[in-house]
């Protein structure tokens, strides 16, 4: 899965958490989920535990700490699903 693919089903992860409709038409790697879609922590949980379920992969606290835009997420993700491949 490329970074591409990744942030498409990130967009949709997203989209319930937040009014932002702007924001999130124009999701990329720069986006901040608090200051630019608005999602309080409490939900971004919420979105750690979606991204966990979508992608079948387990996220650490330490990692669920460094979720906090696009492009941290991204690098997340990708990381986990490789070690979870290999």
């Amino acid at each position: 899965m490329n970074k591409e693919e990744i942030i498409e089903a990130l967009k949709t992860i997203v989209e319930p958490y937040s009014d932002e409709v702007s924001a999130l038409a124009h999701i990329d790697e720069n986006t901040d989920f608090i200051n630019d879609l608005k999602i309080n922590s409490a939900n971004l949980v919420d979105i750690v535990l979606d991204i966990e379920e979508k992608f079948n992969i387990e996220i650490d606290n330490d990692s669920m700490a460094k979720m906090l835009n696009v492009k941290a997420t991204t690098e997340i993700i990708a990381r986990k699903l490789e070690a979870h491949a290999g």
